[in-house]
């Protein structure tokens, strides 16, 4: 058997009534708990309800909803059916909902909420496939169709609690039954530049990957208590969340994305994975906070983050134990200045905290490692089963994204790109046979379609995405999401697209934090009355080219921005401007603002 089809009931025979996962709100109130008991109690009843109605092995439910404790519980319980749960953003579109639909042919669908039940509704006369709306909240109205019944998860539940000896024992057949190269699940890919995929993962590469986890985590245990913060349609938090239940954690989930940062002041999590931008977010803020101390205070905190970065990155780092002096006084610093700091984030009980995703600024890692926040650099895709690579306990290499995992083999191919042999690669592109083809070398090896090189300690920097990568009218290549990233540590900066493609020089499109300039403009008495006049006063546009300038400092002058303009609205998924995991599209923020663009070269 695998372990997805192990781990609930397992769990529950090892750690019964300690409390499994909880959904919290931003004050810190617990909605909803299942302790490991409940869980597999929930699940059972999860599965079984779903065979009464019909489920059989093979068959596919789309779950489309933010993220809550129903979705863990509607996971394995397709897992115990031999069935396959496909999780897609709770920020999709119409459009987008009605292309997995018909991508993948599920029989059922679950849903968050009322806005989410609407769009599968609209979406229905073009989704023959699906048979039964599933609601995570109560009195769904009818459907209104002869096509699709519509049922609250809660009498899913009654339906499974109430089910007979027979279904019973037909639910374990199959859960004994499950194979390892059944398919577990599809993660749909985020489409930058074309039609999402969906990466057809099976059973044997989430047992690899909970495997290879624990043997690289080994700081992750059973006494931590994680927050999920990510969506759990997407593959890191998704296989983020398998690891931490196989390792008996407790795990919160968040109910607010938007408010995480009050979520982590009232639960104090252990760990979170999540992505760069919200380490920039709480970076930008920390050093606000130290410009605006009196000199005396902030000489004390920046002599503090450099007795910080002596001791943890010079010798902590690689496993060295440091000069008693320096020791003594890291302690001190930690009592009276990074403790304070970390008490004011949540995260002063911090044990892990992997971050993935998109790039990060070397002085962002080593600023949180400087006052001990384990912060765990890793690269890795939807189709391998998210982590390809990630930080060691001893030996990272800051500027890398760490060293791969074992069992998994890393070349550097043609025009440096990075490319993957081992357990946790999918089988391929559901569906999709060309997109398979294409996404592997003739010799197996999947194509991550990023470029990099591994450093003499054998740690992989990534360099650029490759699709990313432009070349300027001078014959100079330029990887922007490299310049995105540094122009992203900015408290001004919100959001950045850099251009260039054929172009004489760089420029950038970028979204101003605006609540940070409004502050700004307060403090400077510079009147406006709406966020176009702040963008466009001269005052503005010169404090955001010098701290531009500053930013760049270092960069060749081919990849240096030559020109920007600033927007009064942000880049949205909306729009189309912006994938279900926060991704540019470049396509459309090309054509988006194609006038500003050409007024930049004009």
């Amino acid at each position: 058997m695998e372990i997805l089809t192990t781990i609930i009931d397992e769990q529950a025979k090892r750690y019964g009534d300690k409390e499994a996962l909880n959904w919290v709100n931003e004050e810190g109130q617990i909605l909803q708990a299942y302790t490991y008991n409940q869980l597999k109690a929930a699940v059972d009843a999860c599965a079984c309800g779903l065979e009464t109605l019909g489920f059989n092995p093979g068959d596919m439910a789309v779950i489309f909803s933010a993220n809550r404790p129903e979705m863990v519980i509607t996971d394995f319980a397709c897992y115990h059916n031999r069935a396959i749960p496909v999780s897609i953003y709770s920020t999709s579109s119409e459009e987008q909902v009605r292309y997995v639909l018909n991508d993948c042919r599920p029989k059922f669908v679950l849903v968050g909420d009322e806005q989410q039940y609407e769009i599968v509704l609209h979406c229905l006369p073009f989704c023959p496939s699906v048979k039964r709306i599933f609601t995570y909240f109560e009195n769904p109205k009818d459907t209104g169709s002869l096509q699709a019944d519509a049922m609250p998860f809660s009498a899913l539940i009654k339906l499974g609690e109430k089910a007979s000896d027979l279904c019973r024992a037909e639910v374990e057949k199959r859960r004994l039954s499950v194979q390892p190269d059944d398919t577990a699940t599809l993660i749909y890919t985020s489409g930058t530049t074309g039609e999402p995929k969906g990466a057809d993962l099976m059973h044997s590469c989430f047992t690899a990957t909970i495997k290879m986890h624990r043997e690289r985590l080994t700081e992750l245990t059973d006494k931590d208590r994680i927050l999920c913060f990510l969506p759990l349609s997407h593959i890191f938090e998704k296989g983020w969340s398998y690891v931490v239940m196989a390792v008996g954690a407790h795990y919160a989930i968040n109910v607010n994305p938007r408010e995480i940062a009050r979520t982590m002041r009232h639960v104090r999590p252990t760990g979170m994975c999540s992505v760069p931008r919200f380490w920039e977010k709480a970076y930008t803020a920390i050093i606000e906070k130290m410009s605006e101390m009196p000199p005396m205070q902030k000489a004390i905190v920046k002599k503090a983050i450099k007795i910080g970065y002596k001791r943890n990155i010079h010798y902590a780092r690689l496993g060295k134990k440091a000069p008693a002096m320096l020791e003594a006084m890291y302690r001190m610093a930690e009592k009276r200045v990074f403790t304070t700091i970390k008490k004011a984030a949540g995260i002063e009980n911090g044990n892990i905290f992997p971050t993935a995703g998109a790039p990060i600024s070397s002085k962002i890692v080593a600023f949180f490692r400087s006052i001990g926040v384990p912060m765990v650099v890793g690269y890795g895709l939807s189709e391998t089963t998210a982590t390809v690579t990630c930080f060691p306990q001893v030996g990272y290499v800051i500027g890398s994204v760490g060293t791969q995992l074992d069992q998994l083999q890393v070349r550097i191919g043609d025009k440096g790109e990075i490319q993957v042999k081992g357990p946790t690669v999918m089988r391929g592109y559901y569906h999709k046979p060309n997109a398979t083809r294409d996404a592997f070398t003739e010799d197996g090896w999947f194509r991550t379609g990023d470029a990099g090189y591994f450093d003499e300690e054998g740690a992989l920097v990534l360099t650029e995405r490759l699709k990313d990568l432009f070349k300027t009218s001078n014959g100079k290549y330029i990887a922007p999401q490299a310049i995105e990233s540094r122009l992203g540590e900015d408290k001004y900066i919100e959001q950045v697209a850099v251009v260039g493609e054929s172009r004489k020089y760089v420029t950038a499109i970028i979204i101003p934090a605006f609540d940070a300039l409004k502050e700004y403009a307060r403090k400077h008495k510079i009147h406006f009355k709406s966020l176009e006049d702040l963008i466009h006063n001269s005052q503005i546009v010169k404090m955001i080219s010098e701290r531009i300038e500053k930013l760049q400092k270092g960069l060749p002058s081919f990849e240096q921005i030559k020109k920007f303009t600033l927007l009064p609205k942000a880049f949205t998924i909306e729009s189309g401007e912006l994938t279900n995991t926060l991704k540019i599209r470049r396509p459309v923020i090309n054509e988006h603002y194609a006038k500003e663009i050409e007024a930049m070269y004009a």
